[in-house]
């Protein structure tokens, strides 16, 4: 019998199926992957030590650079976390304003994952429609507070400033036109019958290996665990509003797509809520000029769009945080790559790779 020669293939840090700076190195036998192991830092700009040289005010435009396309929930965790460590109660409107504005960037996330997705499996048509959408959050972002990605819009003790009608009336838009838009998708990409033979029962992960990997988010439900820290923590106003949690059944590729299509439903849900029921009042809290919150540590985690996001901050009593720790859901994601990788092609490794959803900028920090 033939014997094959194994070696070794890198892919990435360049590859535009990598999704960023991440070099994978497939071990191969023929073109069949017998390993996959990912090399990361290409991104790494000590984005912890800078926070811990700066005031706590000025370390949240550093959170917009983690998670890239996902700003306002990483603002989010921060300024919870200090808030947290300042006894600082957050008014109501801000609550609902925040909410509204984490879940709208849960959808845009989830529209560069469907875009990504598709053109890395050959549909440059999955990657237009996605972002053509997702540029109508972008908009509505250029208007609450006059940045498209890097926000800066959550802030210590609130939002930065109150949402315009013109906002609350065009996102009202937005959702009114979010079935429609799933629609779309469904009978581009769902129904095609060659984007399903290469996504079910391709990188299944089952409940316990994504436990074991300590996996989180969209990734760990498609699995089948009922994990939302939206619905466990019940942080912010989040306990108030009715939505759902969609599950997996197998943990493959296909359950991945799956419960971030079924997601984009849910958020536009809890936006509507926020919609119908935004109180009045002030949308900031009387937060001291020179914030010095009390010595001690606080961690706070939200549910960002790739999983659990947490941020421990020991404080030493100045103005700068003694200590940042950042909990990157990406980084804790991408361990499970070498066993969604194992048995297949290589040509479709990059599904694996894209059904994952890492953001390099969060994985390096």
């Amino acid at each position: 019998m033939a014997q094959t020669e194994k070696y070794v293939l890198n892919m990435g840090p360049q590859h535009p199926s990598t999704h960023g700076v991440l070099q994978v190195q497939v071990e191969l036998d023929g073109e069949n992957i017998v390993g996959a192991k990912p090399v990361m830092g290409y991104l790494h700009r000590g984005i912890e030590k800078l926070m811990e040289s700066r005031t706590y005010v000025q370390c949240v435009p550093f959170t917009d650079r983690l998670d890239y396309v996902s700003a306002m929930n990483n603002n989010l965790g921060f300024c919870m976390a200090v808030e947290k460590l300042a006894g600082i109660e957050v008014p109501e409107r801000a609550e609902f304003i925040r909410v509204i504005c984490a879940e709208l960037n849960r959808i845009a996330s989830h529209h560069v994952f469907i875009g990504s997705l598709t053109n890395d499996l050959g549909s440059a048509t999955g990657m237009i429609y996605a972002f053509r959408d997702r540029e109508k959050i972008l908009d509505l972002f250029n208007i609450i507070c006059g940045a498209r990605m890097t926000a800066h819009y959550i802030r210590i003790g609130g939002v930065a400033a109150d949402a315009q009608d013109e906002f609350l009336r065009d996102t009202q838009k937005f959702i009114d036109y979010v079935p429609e838009m799933l629609d779309e998708y469904n009978k581009l990409f769902s129904g095609n019958e060659i984007f399903q033979a290469r996504m079910k029962k391709t990188s299944i992960i089952t409940k316990e290996m994504a436990l074991k990997f300590g996996m989180s988010g969209p990734n760990i439900r498609a699995s089948g665990v009922d994990y939302d820290i939206r619905k466990i923590d019940k942080y912010g106003a989040y306990g108030k509003f009715d939505f759902d949690v969609p599950l997996g059944k197998r943990g493959d590729n296909w359950d991945r797509y799956m419960i971030r299509m079924k997601e984009i439903a849910e958020s536009a849900k809890i936006i509507q809520q926020a919609l119908d029921n935004m109180p009045e009042g002030p949308y900031m809290a009387k937060v001291p000029k020179v914030l010095r919150p009390p010595k001690g540590d606080a961690y706070h985690r939200v549910e960002n769009t790739r999983g659990e996001l947490g941020f421990y901050i020991v404080s030493d009593g100045s103005t700068k945080p003694y200590r940042v720790h950042i909990r990157r859901p990406s980084f804790v994601n991408l361990q499970a790559l070498d066993t969604m990788c194992k048995g297949m092609l290589l040509a479709d490794a990059v599904t694996a790779f894209a059904t994952i959803d890492p953001l390099m900028g969060e994985v390096d920090c």
